[in-house]
């Protein structure tokens, strides 16, 4: 491993008085901390004369006295001690065992039988169950008048959480599964099944336990309909936070209910949604509709196309090289019309009916950049709105090449929300405010008209960050940010510049924006990122979250914080996007 001490030459560091006066200090971990990570790094500095030891042994530091070194974590507690001169810190960090606890009695493992929330399926899906209890134990389920046996299982294949993807230490696990019992059937006839008991027998002795939750069968010929009573209805792959997400469902949308799992509801597209975006419809009619003309029209900077429908049906979006896909749901075509004259942006629209309630429509689009869409209903009618290529200024010549292009960046956290630490426990809130202010003049004296979600350290929600794009729908969308790691992470070894997008039309900004730093600015390179983000995800522009290097890394902390370093920064980052303009247009 490269010396963090041979690194920090390299560095033109500008150390606080602060900074050099501030006696032994961990900012991270927190006391009592617990993890399921395998090891952890204590973040942290101290005066750069002398040593720091951690349990007994010294550590290595950044020439303005930061340290992160990582050590493995036994299950249980483990204690550090710090120490510096005459000053000590000790704190206790919990390694948390991931495995479930296996009964050794005549017992089920505590809040381990299944379903724990109330379920209903349609018939002859399958309802599996599972349990853990003792090994060698004989245990199965009775379900209404049917007695279905579980069996023991050998193995489990353990995913690690997406975090990993960050540490490069994502590969599955595979672990016992002593003590896991699992079983699956179907049922055929709609009906209330109640909740299943359970039944273990061991050693002679058997006893019996409900599972909390309940089985319904649906009748197919007697479904709800739900209706999505939220501007952007979320759905998701399935029944919890967990699953990944889906295009966006319009307020308005309609869809019938084909499942249901705790306060969770399944669509019959195959989406789940949370029950509290819904409203129930009187209606046991299936919402399908019928398709036939289709018109396009031009607003201003953008191309908005109508799809009358007679029901508002479910959709998806798919974006990529030069296309943008709509399908629409429970939907059948009988198209013969379709008006889309010369257009600045679409060259042809495509379509196809790809199953009996299927319709795909593909934009052929003039420019491979796309600069943003919205979808709303207008009663039962779907309006595709398609944003234009941003106008440029007549002024966007030599060094006014941004006039004309509305930018807005965003600070992140803020307020009570810090977000990552520096070994001096200096706050990522901080440094974003000062680098997004920087950027502003460096984009407002190439032109740009900048918009910013804080100008002080205030709490901004989430949800108020991404109306503001919404709202104001720039060119661009920039969330500026700090990183940190996942307990398990390097934090010496980590460092660099790394960008996070969602939608394909952030695809190329985010990698030119990356190239570009790591190129200028000779920064090291953490990746580009597809990341399931709340600045991310706004549809009505690319929108691009920068991760400009490691917080808690004690040499890139030491560049982080130096204002020389941020004001080349903030320069580059303004001529990169002046760059991508150009070659976006």
């Amino acid at each position: 491993m490269r010396s963090i001490l041979g690194l920090a030459v390299l560095l033109s560091v500008v150390i606080s008085p602060a900074w050099a006066e501030q006696p032994l200090y961990l900012a991270y971990p927190p006391a009592n901390h617990q993890t399921t990570a395998d090891q952890i790094f204590l973040i942290g500095t101290a005066p750069p004369a002398g040593e720091v030891l951690i349990n007994g042994k010294v550590i290595e530091r950044s020439p303005a006295g930061h340290f992160a070194p990582s050590f493995s974590l036994q299950l249980g507690e483990n204690r550090f001690t710090l120490r510096y001169q005459n000053q000590d810190i000790e704190i206790n960090v919990t390694r948390l065992d991931t495995a479930p606890e296996i009964p050794t009695g005549l017992t089920f493992g505590k809040e381990s039988l299944t379903p724990s929330v109330n379920i209903a399926k349609l018939p002859g899906e399958l309802l599996c169950f599972s349990a853990i209890a003792p090994p060698n134990a004989t245990v199965s389920v009775k379900l209404s008048d049917r007695t279905i046996p579980l069996l023991p299982q050998s193995q489990e294949i353990q995913l690690p959480p997406n975090s990993a993807a960050l540490t490069a230490r994502n590969q599955p696990t595979s672990q016992s599964a002593n003590g896991q019992y699992k079983g699956c059937a179907t049922a055929e006839v709609p009906t209330n099944l109640g909740q299943p008991d359970y039944q273990l027998t061991l050693n002679g002795k058997t006893i019996t336990q409900a599972a909390p939750g309940t089985v319904s069968i649906l009748n197919p010929a007697n479904l709800e309909v739900a209706e999505v009573i939220v501007d952007a209805g979320v759905a998701r792959t399935g029944p919890s936070t967990d699953y990944s997400r889906l295009t966006p469902l319009p307020k308005g949308t309609r869809a019938t209910i084909t499942g249901r799992e705790g306060e969770w509801v399944r669509l019959d597209y195959g989406a789940w949604i949370k029950a509290a975006e819904v409203r129930l419809l009187p209606s046991v009619v299936p919402p399908l509709s019928l398709i036939r003309s289709i018109r396009a029209r031009q607003v201003e900077g953008a191309t908005e196309v109508v799809f009358p429908l007679q029901v508002p049906v479910p959709v998806s979006v798919q974006q990529g090289d030069r296309t943008f896909t709509l399908t629409l749901y429970n939907t059948t075509a009988q198209t013969d019309t379709i008006y889309l004259d010369d257009d600045p942006l679409i060259k042809r629209l495509d379509w196809q009916q790809v199953t009996p309630t299927q319709v795909q429509y593909t934009f052929n689009l003039k420019t491979e950049q796309q600069w943003g869409y919205e979808l709303r209903y207008e009663g039962t009618s779907l309006i595709l709105t398609l944003r234009h290529p941003p106008k440029v200024g007549n002024g966007a010549r030599g060094s006014q090449p941004l006039a004309g292009i509305k930018i807005l960046l965003d600070p992140g956290h803020g307020g009570a929300e810090l977000g990552a630490r520096g070994p001096t426990g200096y706050p990522e809130k901080d440094v974003n405010l000062v680098v997004s202010k920087l950027l502003r003049e460096q984009l407002q004296a190439r032109g740009a008209t900048v918009y910013i979600t804080r100008e002080e350290d205030q709490a901004v929600s989430l949800s108020d960050r991404v109306k503001m794009i919404d709202e104001l729908k720039p060119a661009i969308a920039l969330s500026i940010h700090y990183n940190a790691l996942p307990d398990g992470g390097d934090a010496i070894n980590t460092k660099g510049v790394s960008m996070f997008w969602y939608h394909p039309q952030a695809h190329s900004l985010s990698v030119f924006l990356h190239n570009y730093l790591v190129d200028k600015l000779g920064r090291p390179s953490s990746g580009v990122f597809w990341n399931n983000l709340a600045l991310t995800r706004p549809a009505t522009a690319p929108s691009v979250l920068l991760e400009l290097g490691f917080l808690i890394n004690p040499v890139e902390f030491e560049w982080i914080t130096n204002p020389q370093e941020q004001q080349k920064l903030a320069e580059a980052i303004a001529d990169g996007i002046v760059e991508w303009f150009q070659h976006s247009r």
